[in-house]
Protein backbone atom coordinates (compact mmCIF):
# COMPACT_ATOMS: atom_id res chain seq x y z
CA UNK A 1 0.00 0.00 0.00
CA UNK A 2 1.40 3.41 -1.21
CA UNK A 3 2.00 5.08 1.94
CA UNK A 4 0.81 9.05 2.26
CA UNK A 5 3.06 11.90 1.88
CA UNK A 6 2.30 14.75 4.85
CA UNK A 7 3.08 18.45 3.14
CA UNK A 8 3.44 21.59 5.70
CA UNK A 9 3.97 25.19 4.56
CA UNK A 10 6.69 27.53 6.04
CA UNK A 11 6.16 31.05 5.95
CA UNK A 12 9.78 31.77 5.55
CA UNK A 13 9.73 34.99 7.76
CA UNK A 14 13.03 36.83 9.04
CA UNK A 15 16.07 34.84 7.12
CA UNK A 16 18.17 34.61 3.59
CA UNK A 17 15.92 31.57 2.62
CA UNK A 18 13.43 34.98 1.01
CA UNK A 19 14.91 36.59 -1.59
CA UNK A 20 13.85 39.92 -0.75
CA UNK A 21 15.29 41.49 -3.55
CA UNK A 22 13.11 39.90 -5.69
CA UNK A 23 10.52 41.88 -6.95
CA UNK A 24 7.80 39.35 -6.57
CA UNK A 25 8.73 39.12 -2.61
CA UNK A 26 5.87 40.92 -0.57
CA UNK A 27 5.91 42.11 3.40
CA UNK A 28 6.83 40.16 5.92
CA UNK A 29 3.89 41.80 8.13
CA UNK A 30 0.93 42.67 5.90
CA UNK A 31 -2.00 39.93 6.64
CA UNK A 32 -2.25 40.08 2.83
CA UNK A 33 1.52 38.25 2.72
CA UNK A 34 -0.05 35.16 5.36
CA UNK A 35 -3.10 35.14 3.63
CA UNK A 36 -1.55 34.43 0.39
CA UNK A 37 0.70 31.29 1.06
CA UNK A 38 -1.97 29.83 3.81
CA UNK A 39 -4.53 30.00 0.43
CA UNK A 40 -2.14 28.34 -1.46
CA UNK A 41 -1.32 25.61 1.16
CA UNK A 42 -5.14 24.88 1.25
CA UNK A 43 -6.02 24.70 -1.96
CA UNK A 44 -3.10 22.04 -2.19
CA UNK A 45 -4.97 20.17 0.67
CA UNK A 46 -1.77 20.42 2.77
CA UNK A 47 -1.20 19.38 6.33
CA UNK A 48 -0.89 22.75 8.41
CA UNK A 49 0.93 25.98 7.68
CA UNK A 50 3.80 26.82 10.18
CA UNK A 51 5.00 29.84 11.77
CA UNK A 52 8.33 30.42 13.09
CA UNK A 53 9.26 33.38 16.08
CA UNK A 54 11.64 35.59 16.78
CA UNK A 55 11.58 36.79 20.33
CA UNK A 56 14.54 39.89 19.65
CA UNK A 57 16.09 41.13 16.85
CA UNK A 58 19.31 39.88 15.90
CA UNK A 59 21.68 42.29 16.51
CA UNK A 60 25.28 41.36 14.45
CA UNK A 61 28.35 44.24 15.58
CA UNK A 62 25.86 45.84 17.82
CA UNK A 63 23.89 46.51 14.97
CA UNK A 64 20.17 45.40 14.24
CA UNK A 65 21.24 42.72 11.29
CA UNK A 66 19.36 43.97 8.35
CA UNK A 67 20.63 42.18 5.49
CA UNK A 68 17.17 39.75 4.86
CA UNK A 69 14.77 41.63 6.93
CA UNK A 70 13.79 43.14 10.35
CA UNK A 71 10.32 42.40 12.05
CA UNK A 72 8.25 40.18 12.45
CA UNK A 73 4.18 39.73 14.21
CA UNK A 74 3.61 37.34 16.96
CA UNK A 75 2.75 33.84 15.44
CA UNK A 76 -0.57 33.17 17.31
CA UNK A 77 -2.61 36.46 16.85
CA UNK A 78 -1.24 35.74 12.91
CA UNK A 79 -2.69 32.54 12.79
CA UNK A 80 -6.28 33.42 14.61
CA UNK A 81 -6.94 35.85 11.90
CA UNK A 82 -5.97 32.78 9.45
CA UNK A 83 -8.34 31.05 10.95
CA UNK A 84 -11.16 32.79 9.54
CA UNK A 85 -10.16 32.90 6.19
CA UNK A 86 -9.42 29.65 5.99
CA UNK A 87 -11.41 26.24 6.25
CA UNK A 88 -9.23 23.22 6.72
CA UNK A 89 -5.82 23.78 6.92
CA UNK A 90 -3.90 23.56 10.13
CA UNK A 91 -2.27 25.72 11.94
CA UNK A 92 0.80 25.64 14.02
CA UNK A 93 2.56 28.50 15.90
CA UNK A 94 6.13 28.16 17.35
CA UNK A 95 6.06 29.65 20.85
CA UNK A 96 9.27 29.22 22.99
CA UNK A 97 8.40 27.43 26.18
CA UNK A 98 11.75 28.82 27.98
CA UNK A 99 10.00 32.74 28.26
CA UNK A 100 6.44 31.39 28.95
CA UNK A 101 3.81 30.17 31.66
CA UNK A 102 1.87 26.84 30.84
CA UNK A 103 -1.27 28.35 32.06
CA UNK A 104 -1.41 31.32 29.80
CA UNK A 105 -0.30 29.32 26.78
CA UNK A 106 -2.47 26.55 27.10
CA UNK A 107 -5.24 29.06 27.31
CA UNK A 108 -4.01 30.44 24.38
CA UNK A 109 -3.59 27.58 22.12
CA UNK A 110 -7.22 26.02 23.39
CA UNK A 111 -8.81 28.99 21.71
CA UNK A 112 -7.11 28.66 18.53
CA UNK A 113 -8.25 25.22 18.30
CA UNK A 114 -11.77 26.50 19.26
CA UNK A 115 -11.65 29.36 16.71
CA UNK A 116 -10.28 27.32 13.93
CA UNK A 117 -12.89 24.10 14.71
CA UNK A 118 -9.51 21.89 15.83
CA UNK A 119 -6.92 22.97 13.58
CA UNK A 120 -3.99 24.42 16.19
CA UNK A 121 -0.85 22.99 16.36
CA UNK A 122 2.33 24.07 18.82
CA UNK A 123 5.67 24.11 18.04
CA UNK A 124 8.19 23.73 21.41
CA UNK A 125 11.43 25.56 21.07
CA UNK A 126 13.57 26.26 24.10
CA UNK A 127 16.54 28.86 24.44
CA UNK A 128 19.20 29.43 26.67
CA UNK A 129 20.22 32.75 25.02
CA UNK A 130 20.83 35.15 27.24
CA UNK A 131 20.48 38.02 25.10
CA UNK A 132 16.98 37.22 23.99
CA UNK A 133 16.28 36.83 27.80
CA UNK A 134 16.96 40.63 28.44
CA UNK A 135 13.65 40.82 26.83
CA UNK A 136 12.23 38.57 29.48
CA UNK A 137 11.60 38.97 33.36
CA UNK A 138 13.62 35.95 34.01
CA UNK A 139 16.22 36.45 31.74
CA UNK A 140 18.59 33.20 30.24
CA UNK A 141 18.95 31.81 33.40
CA UNK A 142 18.33 28.31 32.32
CA UNK A 143 21.04 25.87 31.34
CA UNK A 144 20.70 23.84 28.37
CA UNK A 145 19.85 20.33 29.88
CA UNK A 146 17.35 22.22 32.80
CA UNK A 147 15.64 24.20 29.63
CA UNK A 148 14.52 20.80 27.94
CA UNK A 149 13.20 19.69 31.42
CA UNK A 150 11.36 23.20 31.75
CA UNK A 151 9.24 22.15 28.70
CA UNK A 152 8.85 18.77 29.40
CA UNK A 153 7.38 19.90 32.47
CA UNK A 154 6.07 22.34 30.38
CA UNK A 155 4.13 20.54 28.15
CA UNK A 156 3.08 18.05 30.64
CA UNK A 157 1.32 21.10 32.36
CA UNK A 158 -0.49 21.88 29.56
CA UNK A 159 -2.08 18.74 28.82
CA UNK A 160 -3.08 18.47 32.09
CA UNK A 161 -4.79 22.15 32.09
CA UNK A 162 -6.57 20.19 28.58
CA UNK A 163 -7.48 17.72 30.60
CA UNK A 164 -8.93 19.54 33.30
CA UNK A 165 -12.53 19.88 31.21
CA UNK A 166 -14.13 16.29 30.72
CA UNK A 167 -15.31 15.81 27.13
CA UNK A 168 -18.80 16.19 28.42
CA UNK A 169 -18.14 20.22 28.86
CA UNK A 170 -17.55 19.81 33.07
CA UNK A 171 -14.67 21.72 34.61
CA UNK A 172 -12.89 19.92 37.41
CA UNK A 173 -10.71 21.45 39.66
CA UNK A 174 -6.90 22.07 38.30
CA UNK A 175 -3.17 21.72 40.41
CA UNK A 176 0.50 20.58 39.35
CA UNK A 177 2.98 20.52 41.91
CA UNK A 178 6.89 20.14 39.75
CA UNK A 179 10.21 21.44 39.75
CA UNK A 180 9.30 24.48 37.44
CA UNK A 181 5.45 25.04 37.87
CA UNK A 182 3.65 24.92 40.89
CA UNK A 183 -0.32 26.29 40.06
CA UNK A 184 -3.65 25.35 40.90
CA UNK A 185 -7.18 26.31 40.31
CA UNK A 186 -9.51 25.81 37.57
CA UNK A 187 -8.94 26.34 33.71
CA UNK A 188 -10.89 29.21 32.13
CA UNK A 189 -11.39 27.29 28.45
CA UNK A 190 -13.31 24.08 27.82
CA UNK A 191 -11.92 21.08 26.18
CA UNK A 192 -10.97 21.59 22.77
CA UNK A 193 -12.13 20.17 19.12
CA UNK A 194 -8.90 18.09 19.24
CA UNK A 195 -8.42 17.77 23.14
CA UNK A 196 -4.77 18.62 22.71
CA UNK A 197 -3.31 20.53 20.08
CA UNK A 198 -0.59 19.21 18.26
CA UNK A 199 2.67 19.27 19.27
CA UNK A 200 5.81 19.98 17.03
CA UNK A 201 9.45 19.52 18.54
CA UNK A 202 12.16 21.45 16.22
CA UNK A 203 15.51 19.69 16.09
CA UNK A 204 17.74 17.11 15.41
CA UNK A 205 20.21 17.10 18.73
CA UNK A 206 19.74 14.13 21.17
CA UNK A 207 18.10 15.54 23.62
CA UNK A 208 15.32 17.05 20.84
CA UNK A 209 14.89 13.80 19.63
CA UNK A 210 14.46 12.21 22.88
CA UNK A 211 12.02 14.90 23.73
CA UNK A 212 10.23 14.54 20.71
CA UNK A 213 9.91 10.55 21.17
CA UNK A 214 8.15 11.02 24.29
CA UNK A 215 6.15 14.15 24.14
CA UNK A 216 5.80 15.17 20.27
CA UNK A 217 3.05 14.63 17.58
CA UNK A 218 5.57 15.53 14.97
CA UNK A 219 9.23 16.44 14.77
CA UNK A 220 10.14 19.18 12.31
CA UNK A 221 14.01 18.34 11.66
CA UNK A 222 16.92 19.12 8.99
CA UNK A 223 18.86 16.36 7.39
CA UNK A 224 20.46 16.64 3.96
CA UNK A 225 20.56 12.93 1.94
CA UNK A 226 18.45 9.77 1.55
CA UNK A 227 20.64 8.18 4.00
CA UNK A 228 20.71 10.64 6.71
CA UNK A 229 17.33 10.79 6.84
CA UNK A 230 16.70 6.63 6.81
CA UNK A 231 19.10 6.89 9.67
CA UNK A 232 17.45 10.06 11.80
CA UNK A 233 14.37 8.17 10.99
CA UNK A 234 15.15 4.43 12.48
CA UNK A 235 16.79 6.31 15.49
CA UNK A 236 13.68 8.45 15.99
CA UNK A 237 11.15 5.60 15.88
CA UNK A 238 13.18 3.18 18.01
CA UNK A 239 12.73 5.61 20.93
CA UNK A 240 9.08 5.34 20.79
CA UNK A 241 9.05 2.41 22.50
CA UNK A 242 10.44 3.20 25.43
CA UNK A 243 6.97 5.41 26.04
CA UNK A 244 4.62 3.05 25.01
CA UNK A 245 4.02 4.44 21.93
CA UNK A 246 3.31 3.45 18.34
CA UNK A 247 6.22 4.77 15.46
CA UNK A 248 3.16 5.79 13.78
CA UNK A 249 2.25 8.61 16.69
CA UNK A 250 5.68 10.83 15.61
CA UNK A 251 5.42 11.94 12.35
CA UNK A 252 8.62 13.09 10.65
CA UNK A 253 8.87 15.93 8.82
CA UNK A 254 12.45 17.78 7.47
CA UNK A 255 12.19 21.45 6.25
CA UNK A 256 13.19 21.29 2.93
CA UNK A 257 13.43 23.82 -0.46
CA UNK A 258 12.41 22.99 -4.14
CA UNK A 259 13.33 24.31 -7.08
CA UNK A 260 11.32 23.53 -10.47
CA UNK A 261 11.92 23.43 -13.89
CA UNK A 262 11.69 22.91 -17.58
CA UNK A 263 14.36 20.54 -17.85
CA UNK A 264 16.92 18.84 -14.85
CA UNK A 265 19.52 21.47 -16.38
CA UNK A 266 17.11 24.40 -15.96
CA UNK A 267 16.54 23.36 -12.91
CA UNK A 268 19.94 23.30 -11.35
CA UNK A 269 20.69 26.42 -13.13
CA UNK A 270 17.66 28.40 -10.86
CA UNK A 271 18.65 26.41 -8.24
CA UNK A 272 22.26 27.83 -8.34
CA UNK A 273 21.26 31.59 -8.95
CA UNK A 274 19.15 31.56 -5.83
CA UNK A 275 21.30 30.41 -3.91
CA UNK A 276 23.76 33.35 -4.95
CA UNK A 277 20.84 35.54 -4.18
CA UNK A 278 20.48 34.02 -0.97
CA UNK A 279 24.12 34.08 0.14
CA UNK A 280 25.26 37.51 -0.88
CA UNK A 281 28.56 38.54 -0.31
CA UNK A 282 27.37 40.49 2.81
CA UNK A 283 25.50 37.38 3.82
CA UNK A 284 28.33 35.16 3.38
CA UNK A 285 31.01 37.72 5.61
CA UNK A 286 28.50 37.36 8.11
CA UNK A 287 27.58 33.47 8.43
CA UNK A 288 31.61 33.04 8.40
CA UNK A 289 31.64 35.72 11.63
CA UNK A 290 28.84 34.12 13.36
CA UNK A 291 30.94 30.60 13.46
CA UNK A 292 34.30 32.77 14.07
CA UNK A 293 32.70 35.62 16.34
CA UNK A 294 35.15 38.00 14.97
CA UNK A 295 35.23 40.89 12.60
CA UNK A 296 36.34 39.35 8.99
CA UNK A 297 35.52 42.46 7.17
CA UNK A 298 38.50 42.82 5.93
CA UNK A 299 38.58 39.61 3.99
CA UNK A 300 37.44 39.01 0.28
CA UNK A 301 34.20 36.72 -0.15
CA UNK A 302 35.55 35.54 -3.02
CA UNK A 303 39.06 34.93 -1.64
CA UNK A 304 39.89 31.93 1.28
CA UNK A 305 38.97 30.78 4.50
CA UNK A 306 40.87 32.58 7.32
CA UNK A 307 43.59 31.26 9.03
CA UNK A 308 42.75 32.29 12.13
CA UNK A 309 40.93 30.73 15.40
CA UNK A 310 37.16 31.24 16.20
CA UNK A 311 36.82 33.25 19.46
CA UNK A 312 33.82 31.37 21.27
CA UNK A 313 33.44 33.93 23.81
CA UNK A 314 32.60 36.87 21.13
CA UNK A 315 29.32 38.45 21.79
CA UNK A 316 29.40 39.29 18.05
CA UNK A 317 26.24 37.64 16.52
CA UNK A 318 23.41 38.35 18.90
CA UNK A 319 19.57 36.64 18.67
CA UNK A 320 20.97 33.42 16.28
CA UNK A 321 21.36 29.84 17.27
CA UNK A 322 25.00 29.71 18.71
CA UNK A 323 27.24 27.49 17.67
CA UNK A 324 28.09 24.39 20.19
CA UNK A 325 31.53 23.78 18.68
CA UNK A 326 32.99 26.49 16.44
CA UNK A 327 35.93 25.08 16.30
CA UNK A 328 34.98 21.88 14.81
CA UNK A 329 32.77 24.12 12.56
CA UNK A 330 35.46 26.11 11.10
CA UNK A 331 37.90 23.10 10.92
CA UNK A 332 35.00 21.84 8.97
CA UNK A 333 34.57 24.29 6.40
CA UNK A 334 38.71 24.56 5.74
CA UNK A 335 38.44 20.74 4.74
CA UNK A 336 35.63 21.44 2.35
CA UNK A 337 36.90 24.47 1.02
CA UNK A 338 40.59 23.30 0.67
CA UNK A 339 39.04 20.35 -0.79
CA UNK A 340 37.34 21.73 -4.08
CA UNK A 341 38.93 25.07 -3.72
CA UNK A 342 35.77 26.94 -2.70
CA UNK A 343 36.22 30.87 -1.39
CA UNK A 344 34.70 31.88 1.19
CA UNK A 345 31.25 32.41 -0.54
CA UNK A 346 30.92 29.33 -1.98
CA UNK A 347 31.83 27.66 0.69
CA UNK A 348 29.00 28.99 2.93
CA UNK A 349 26.67 28.16 0.12
CA UNK A 350 27.63 24.64 -0.08
CA UNK A 351 27.46 24.22 4.00
CA UNK A 352 24.21 25.93 4.64
CA UNK A 353 21.91 24.52 1.64
CA UNK A 354 19.17 22.58 3.46
CA UNK A 355 17.57 19.28 1.81
CA UNK A 356 16.70 20.50 -1.59
CA UNK A 357 14.82 19.08 -4.67
CA UNK A 358 15.74 20.36 -7.91
CA UNK A 359 14.20 19.29 -10.93
CA UNK A 360 11.47 18.94 -13.04
CA UNK A 361 7.57 18.40 -11.56
CA UNK A 362 7.90 14.77 -12.21
CA UNK A 363 11.67 14.20 -10.85
CA UNK A 364 10.91 16.16 -7.89
CA UNK A 365 7.72 13.87 -7.05
CA UNK A 366 9.30 11.15 -7.55
CA UNK A 367 11.97 12.31 -5.74
CA UNK A 368 9.76 13.03 -2.55
CA UNK A 369 7.70 10.34 -3.15
CA UNK A 370 10.72 7.86 -2.52
CA UNK A 371 11.95 9.89 0.84
CA UNK A 372 8.45 8.84 2.44
CA UNK A 373 8.43 5.11 0.72
CA UNK A 374 11.81 4.25 2.02
CA UNK A 375 11.22 5.78 5.45
CA UNK A 376 13.23 8.65 5.04
CA UNK A 377 10.02 10.92 6.13
CA UNK A 378 6.98 10.90 6.71
CA UNK A 379 6.22 14.37 4.82
CA UNK A 380 7.91 17.48 4.30
CA UNK A 381 7.81 21.03 5.27
CA UNK A 382 8.39 22.96 2.22
CA UNK A 383 10.07 26.49 2.58
CA UNK A 384 9.85 28.27 -0.85
CA UNK A 385 11.86 31.02 -1.68
CA UNK A 386 9.31 33.40 -2.18
CA UNK A 387 7.12 35.21 0.22
CA UNK A 388 3.93 34.67 -0.03
CA UNK A 389 3.76 33.26 -3.74
CA UNK A 390 6.37 30.71 -4.20
CA UNK A 391 4.09 28.00 -3.38
CA UNK A 392 2.21 28.47 -6.19
CA UNK A 393 4.11 26.43 -8.56
CA UNK A 394 4.43 23.51 -6.22
CA UNK A 395 1.15 22.97 -5.78
CA UNK A 396 -0.27 23.61 -9.78
CA UNK A 397 2.61 21.47 -10.80
CA UNK A 398 3.90 18.78 -8.16
CA UNK A 399 0.66 17.96 -6.04
CA UNK A 400 -1.37 16.74 -9.46
CA UNK A 401 1.41 14.25 -9.79
CA UNK A 402 1.53 12.71 -6.25
CA UNK A 403 -2.03 12.46 -6.41
CA UNK A 404 -1.84 10.45 -9.49
CA UNK A 405 0.18 7.96 -7.88
CA UNK A 406 -1.94 8.01 -5.14
CA UNK A 407 0.84 8.97 -2.53
CA UNK A 408 -1.39 12.35 -1.88
CA UNK A 409 -4.72 13.04 -0.33
CA UNK A 410 -7.08 14.45 -3.35
CA UNK A 411 -9.26 15.76 -0.83
CA UNK A 412 -9.24 16.52 3.16
CA UNK A 413 -10.82 13.63 4.79
CA UNK A 414 -11.11 14.98 8.15
CA UNK A 415 -11.89 18.66 9.60
CA UNK A 416 -8.84 18.62 12.56
CA UNK A 417 -5.05 18.62 11.73
CA UNK A 418 -4.86 15.26 13.77
CA UNK A 419 -7.14 13.29 11.30
CA UNK A 420 -5.12 15.16 8.26
CA UNK A 421 -1.48 13.66 10.40
CA UNK A 422 -3.76 10.54 10.89
CA UNK A 423 -2.74 11.35 14.26
CA UNK A 424 -4.43 9.17 17.55
CA UNK A 425 -7.25 11.58 19.06
CA UNK A 426 -5.52 11.96 22.90
CA UNK A 427 -6.91 9.97 25.62
CA UNK A 428 -8.38 12.01 28.47
CA UNK A 429 -7.38 11.76 31.71
CA UNK A 430 -9.52 12.87 34.14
Amino acid sequence: MTKQIHLAAHFPGVNSTTVWTDPRSRSQIDFSSFEQLARTAERGKFDFFFLAEGLRLREHKGLIHDLDVVGRPESLTVLNALAAVTDRLGLAATVNATFNEPYELARRLATLDHLSAGRAAWNVVTSSDAFTGENFRRGGYLDRADRYKRAAEFVETARELWDSWTPEGTSRPFSHHGPHFDIEGEFTVPRSPQGHPVVIQAGDSDEGREFAAASADVIFTRHGTLEAGRTFYADVKARLAAYGRDPDDLKIMPGVTFVLGETAADAQERAAEIRKQQVSPQNALLALEQIWGRDLSAYDPDGPLPDIDPDPDSGLVQGRVRIADPFAVAAKWRALSEEKGLSIRQTVIETSTRQSFVGTPQSVADELDTFVQTEAADGFILVPHLTPGGLDDFVDQVVPLLQERGAFRTEYAGTTLRSHLGLPEPVWKG
